[in-house]
């Protein structure tokens, strides 16, 4: 059984901001920090819209490939070593992307820094989410960090844009910010977040059974990631050349963070009353407006609904996709994650591909944007037979 930290056993609150903090610098950071700063890459290397595509995506990639190391054992016992290198990766890559304007160099350094964001937010969440046990705002806190690092980082572009120009080389000096950012919450992290706790060892799991509802289920996770991540990435970029303006870049990233944050709080009555399946359903359609809206409306209005309703779903369609698919297989609860997870990381690669060559020849973002608003239409209709299912 679990044997917890005693020194710490007290304090979840302080493990819950340990490992709010951690997901701030990983994903707010690590993983999402290239969408405020693109536009002024796209304008001072200069990038196309390919290149830029080409870069999200092998951060992307990155990711599921740290998701999928992650699934093994090498780490364990050494979890917390590996959460807290992640973060350490996490910053020096992040300096890295000042130091050269090639984009192979580029794909290469957010590759590797999609492998650390996933260690860092994987691993520190096995070590924080046993404190949240019977204390769903522990749960709520280190998930908001998400949002939390969305957030800060728009806030950080908008500070070292303002004082230091938004130039040829401004782009540089919000990446070594960035950095910084993140060495500061490692070093919180580091005081806070305990040793990880011990449990029974891992059960070996049937091979997963391919019912109708887990595959309806999987291929629209798979879609969602496609469909979410073309505006999660090319936002602020599509404010710029609607000559939105910069605090309205500024806003439509920081709504999307800010959202995120209490995302799961907000959505928690719809579960209580219509259940898992019918809010993964309403909160694909909730985005799927917010996505064709993000280029359907005039720009500044475009960007702020854009961004303020993909932050109210993105996070609560991840964690409720998963759970719906823990419920389709209780035996192989793990398997089935798995194949979430690589279903979706799969979306995630192509989305920024997709849009960046649709975007290249097009001469903007809107028919990849209103492709990724058609896709999520296509996910609620996947979906739509499993949320009937009684629960």
């Amino acid at each position: 059984m679990l044997q917890m930290n005693t020194s710490y056993s007290g304090r979840p609150l302080l493990i819950g901001f340990a490992g709010a903090l951690a997901m701030a610098a990983a994903m707010g950071f690590g993983r999402f920090f290239y969408t405020p700063i693109l536009p002024g890459m796209m304008t001072g290397i200069p990038l196309s819209a390919a290149d830029a595509g080409t870069i999200a995506a092998g951060n992307f990639a990155g990711y599921l490939a740290g998701a999928i190391m992650s699934a093994y054992g090498w780490a364990t016992g050494r979890e917390r070593q590996v959460a807290l290198g992640g973060l350490l990766a996490t910053a020096i890559l992040l300096a890295a992307m000042a130091a050269t304007t090639s984009v192979f160099a580029f794909t290469v350094i957010r590759f590797l820094a999609g492998v650390a964001s996933a260690f860092s937010m994987i691993f520190s969440s096995s070590i924080v989410l046993p404190y949240a046990a019977g204390r769903d705002n522990v749960n709520v806190l280190h998930f908001g960090g998400v949002g939390l690092g969305i957030a800060l980082s728009s806030a950080l572009v908008l500070a070292v844009n303002t004082m230091a120009g938004d130039g040829a080389h401004g782009w540089r000096l919000n990446w070594i910010a960035g950095a910084a950012i993140v060495l500061v919450a490692l070093a919180v992290v580091f005081w806070l977040l305990p040793r990880p706790t011990f449990g029974k060892a891992p059960v070996v799991e049937p091979p997963l059974e391919w019912r109708m509802p887990l595959t309806l289920l999987t291929a629209s996770y798979g879609l969602f990631g496609f469909g979410y991540v073309i505006t999660a990435t090319f936002l602020v970029a599509i404010a710029r050349m609607g000559a939105a303006g910069p605090i309205v870049e500024f806003l439509a990233w920081f709504l999307t963070g800010t959202a995120a944050a209490v995302s799961l709080i907000l959505w928690r009555p719809v579960v209580k009353r219509r259940g898992l399946g019918k809010a993964y359903v309403a909160a694909l359609a909730v985005q799927a407006v917010g996505v064709a809206g993000s280029v359907l409306l005039p720009p500044t209005a475009g960007a702020l609904v854009g961004g303020l309703l993909l932050g109210a779903t993105f996070m609560v369609v991840t964690a409720y996709g998963l759970q719906i698919a823990r419920t389709l297989s209780p035996e192989s609860p793990r398997r089935a994650l798995a194949f979430m997870t690589a279903a979706f990381g799969t979306g995630q690669i192509i989305g920024p591909l997709v849009a960046g060559w649709v975007a290249e020849r097009t001469g903007s973002f809107a028919a990849a944007t209103l492709l990724a608003a058609a896709a999520l239409v296509v996910c609620i209709l996947l979906a739509l037979p499993v949320s009937r299912r009684p629960e």
